[in-house]
Parts: C-alpha cells; sequence; structure tokens
C-alpha cells in the first residue's frame, strides 16, 4: 500500500490528543501482523488509549527504533477549507490535521515494511506508535517502561516529528505547572469580608516574571535560540465579574531549559509558594546527542543530510535517551506547520521519509 494511502487511512481518525486511539491501534496491529510482524499493545493506565511496538526482524538482537505519535491537536480552527479528518490533496500537498505532525512519518514506516520484511535483516527494526505525546509525552512513558521486555536493549530511535528530514541533534526540556489561589468570594465594596484569590496568586505571577527575567543571565547555550533556559506565564485566569471578588485563580506556567538543567527545578520554588495548590501538568527532559555519536553518522546517511545542532521544539526523544536509548530527531515536513488550520505534507516528503525508513533496512541487511 502506497505511503499516502496509508496516510489517509490515519488520518480519517480522529485521534485527538486526550481521546481513545483504539480504533486507530487496531488498523495499525493488524496491517502489521498481516506482514508478520511482532506486535505488542500496551495500553494506558487511561483504559482508552495505548502505545503499540512492533518488531520486524530478531528482537533478541540490538537494532533500531522507528518512533512516532499519532495522536493530534484539535482541529476546531475557522481556517479549514474542508474536514480536516479527510485527507484532501491540492497539488502535491496532502492536506488534514496530523498529516505533518506526525502521521505522516507513520505512514512512511507503515508504508516501508512490506520491504523490510522481505530484507534480510542483520539487526532487527521496531516501530514504536505512542499516545497523548501533544499532552506533554504522556503515553510513551508506559511504552518505555516494558522495552525491556520486548527487545534487546536497542542501538538508537530515530523520533520522526517534523524536521525536513534533517536530522536534530538537541531540543529543550520542558515543565508546565498549574498554580491555583482559593479565596472567598463577597460583593467588592466590603473587601475586608472575602479574600481576594487573584491578589493572593500575584506574588506568584511577579516571581515568576522574575524568574524569567534571572534566567537570562544564567547558564547559556549557543545552540539554542534563546540560548538560555526560560520561564513563560501561559495563561492566567479568575473571576466572575468586576464586582465580585473572585473566589478562585489560576495560572499555568512553563519552563523550557537548555541541556543539562532540569526544567522542574526551575518551576521548583514557585510550586512551594505558600497558599497556592500546585500541579504538574508535563514535564520531558531535554535532547542532547553528541555530533560524533554512530546515530547521528547512521542518520546523516540514511537521510542523505548533514544534522543540524538544535531546535526550540521539544520530542519524545529525550524521554528515550532518558530510559538509555540513544535518539535523534529526523522526520518529514516542517514544524512550522504543525498545529495551524491546513496542516499539510508534501508527497515528495513523505516519499523521502519512505526512502530514509528503506535505506535504514538496507543498511542494516
Amino acid at each position: 500500500m502506497r505511503a499516502a494511502e496509508i496516510l489517509e487511512r490515519l488520518v480519517a481518525f480522529p485521534s485527538v490528543v486526550g481521546t481513545s486511539n483504539t480504533a486507530l491501534m487496531d488498523y495499525v496491529a493488524h496491517y502489521l501482523s498481516e506482514h508478520g510482524a511482532r506486535v505488542t499493545r500496551v495500553v494506558g493506565p487511561e483504559g482508552d488509549r495505548e502505545n503499540l511496538f512492533a518488531t520486524i526482524g530478531d528482537p533478541s538482537l540490538p537494532g533500531y527504533i522507528l518512533s512516532g505519535h499519532v495522536d493530534v491537536v484539535p482541529a476546531q480552527e475557522p481556517g479549514w477549507l474542508g474536514d480536516p479528518f479527510v485527507l484532501r490533496r491540492d497539488g502535491a500537498r496532502l492536506i488534514g490535521r496530523g498529516a505533518c505532525d506526525m502521521k505522516g512519518f507513520d505512514a512512511a514506516v507503515l508504508a516501508a515494511v512490506p520491504e523490510l520484511a522481505a530484507m534480510p535483516l542483520r539487526a532487527p527494526v521496531h516501530i514504536a506508535l505512542s499516545y497523548d505525546e501533544e499532552a506533554g509525552c504522556r503515553g510513551v512513558r508506559h511504552l518505555l517502561a516494558k522495552l525491556p521486555e520486548l527487545c534487546a536493549a536497542p542501538l538508537g530511535c530515530i523520533v520522526g516529528e517534523p524536521s525536513g528530514l534533517v536530522p536534530v541533534l538537541a531540543h529543550k526540556g520542558k515543565a508546565a505547572l498549574r498554580l491555583v489561589a482559593t479565596g472567598v468570594s463577597g460583593h467588592s465594596s466590603r473587601p475586608d469580608l472575602g479574600q481576594n484569590a487573584i491578589h493572593a496568586l500575584a506574588p506568584a505571577l511577579c516571581a515568576a516574571v522574575a524568574l524569567a527575567e534571572s534566567l537570562k543571565s544564567g547558564p547559556q547555550d549557543a545552540r539554542f535560540a534563546p540560548a538560555h533556559s526560560t520561564v513563560q506565564i501561559g495563561t492566567v485566569a479568575g473571576g466572575q465579574a468586576l464586582n465580585i471578588i473572585p473566589d478562585r485563580a489560576e495560572a499555568c506556567i512553563e519552563a523550557r531549559a537548555i541541556c543539562g538543567v532540569d526544567p522542574r527545578q526551575i518551576l521548583a520554588p514557585l510550586a512551594g509558594i505558600g497558599g497556592l495548590d500546585a500541579e504538574w501538568l508535563s514535564d520531558y527532559p531535554a535532547l542532547a546527542l553528541d555530533a560524533d555519536h554512530p546515530l547521528t553518522a547512521l542518520a546523516t546517511e540514511i537521510s542523505g543530510h548533514a544534522p543540524l545542532q538544535a531546535v526550540s521544539y521539544g520530542t519524545e526523544a529525550g524521554l528515550f535517551q532518558q530510559a538509555g536509548v540513544p535518539a535523534i530527531v529526523c522526520g518529514p515536513g516542517d514544524i512550522a506547520r504543525a498545529h495551524k488550520p491546513e496542516e499539510y505534507l508534501t508527497e515528495p516528503e513523505l516519499a523521502g521519509a519512505t526512502e530514509m525508513v528503506l535505506a535504514l533496512g538496507r543498511r542494516l541487511c
């Protein structure tokens, strides 16, 4: 089956982050099993979402993982010119939610499976598909916990996030924190009889702004733009009306950390502010692969592109690295198209990704 046809099938599953992906995984598992792959489905604690791990070749030998996520962000923007979950062709563009981020890579990998299965592989090729990546890489953690049961220690992992098929060696880590202040409501004419939750939250907001400023003179890594770790207050909510004392207020704050810095540790002082409830929403570590690592050379060879030192977005690659699996980012498309109306991948980009996967297979023969 051609990669574009598989992409059409994948896009048709509305696997929005935080919702069930069982039907999509049924399709993928059936397809892989038909071609002789060993398939394991790792259901998450939510019960309606799962990861999938498949192996082509001997799982007792060290091999390589091709990793992608199957969840997509919601598609409710008004700029769509058609149903986001029906793949449309406009010239060379294949348009649909997730076409670029990152069902295109998933489709390219699946399209290569019949040829991979026919190759005399000396090392296995593994396929890892995860859920809820868009919610802070939640699903892949459960897959990584079971990885030692599924295969020999892998030699490396290629995470196919959109990079123009250019291998990426590093990205920042991220942590997200929600702070909630609870007050006592009442009429604004008698603030002395209530407790203003927004006022209670304000010191934490000021502390976050000061923290963001202080990071500018902190540790630097010239591979990134900006070259330092960052903090941002992303959302603030609270209050019902101007003449009502707000009884609840919350802020969501994120840190993005350069390699070697723990993003949770950056936000830890905010999480410890008294009188506020703190909830960690998500976190993942930075990625840092040496330019002289064998995986860098392999990715350069099979992609046909010299590696890029770093990107500003984050991926599951840092979690693979944290689990002891060397990881690199390399996938089709442009991240600038992701999370936008009329998201697309071109047919040449899809074909290039399929060829990269097949080049990996030939390299392992």
